[in-house]
């Protein structure tokens, strides 16, 4: 795996963290100004998530 694919995995790994923290507040029983923020983040995460899995993609291609 060349160092560039490996870097990349470890940014979504690290993004996936994060993801995974907004969505424990969205779980957790609703707070309308937390929840919508949680929301907000949780999205530009999965975005930025789905994009590293873009150029992982690509490079291995």
């Amino acid at each position: 795996m060349s160092e560039r694919v490996e870097t990349l995995n470890k940014a979504r790994e690290r993004m996936i963290e994060d993801r995974d923290a907004f969505a424990k507040v969205l779980a957790a029983p609703f707070d309308r100004d937390k929840a919508e923020r949680a929301r907000n983040r949780f999205i530009e995460i999965q975005t930025l998530i789905d994009a590293i899995d873009r150029a992982i993609a690509g490079d291995k291609g």
